[in-house]
């Protein structure tokens, strides 16, 4: 049976989400123990040209909550104004993306599947796809590049991260 894009798209976005959710709690709780200024974490970034920890989480929503939002409207040009400041603001970033991954309605994904959307940057359409292809070759990839920058920074700071806080809840047979 093949799968809907909902199925290869938003189950895979909340496990990842809420993996990064799990990552943000145990940076302030290590960032607390540890007596590190939280300016520290937020503000790494893996290299000097590279975004630091917030535009990361902001990213994650984008390409996520937001590329779900603007799909159906022919449209998506990414947001990146409103960069999380602080522990709280990342985890009410990331809640927000779950809360509205929650209510993508399937048939309705299907149903703008092979429409349509225009990648718009500065004013100007760049690329061209259908729905599906944008979700699952240009988003997804996006999506997982910056959660998993996430982590890297996380891990490069110190923290005792395992691949497991990364995977968080795979959707195994039996769970």
């Amino acid at each position: 049976m093949p799968l809907t894009l909902h199925q290869a798209f938003v189950p895979s976005c909340v496990q990842i989400l809420q993996g990064v959710r799990a990552q943000v709690d145990k940076a302030e709780s290590y960032e607390s123990e540890h007596a590190i200024e939280p300016s520290e974490l937020i503000a790494a970034k893996l290299v000097d040209d590279m975004w630091p920890l917030p535009y990361h989480v902001r990213s994650i929503w984008v390409h996520s909550k937001l590329a779900l939002e603007l799909a159906p409207t022919g449209e998506f040009s990414p947001d990146f104004t409103d960069r999380p400041s602080d522990w709280d603001a990342m985890r009410s970033m990331i809640d927000d993306a779950l809360a509205n991954l929650d209510k993508v309605s399937p048939v309705d994904l299907e149903v703008i599947a092979e429409n349509r959307v225009h990648f718009v940057l500065g004013g100007k359409r760049l690329m061209e796809f259908t729905v599906q292809d944008f979700l699952l070759s240009f988003s997804q990839p996006n999506f997982y590049f910056h959660a998993t920058t996430f982590y890297d920074i996380l891990r490069m700071k110190g923290l005792p991260l395992v691949k497991r806080d990364y995977l968080f809840a795979p959707r195994i047979i039996g769970s």
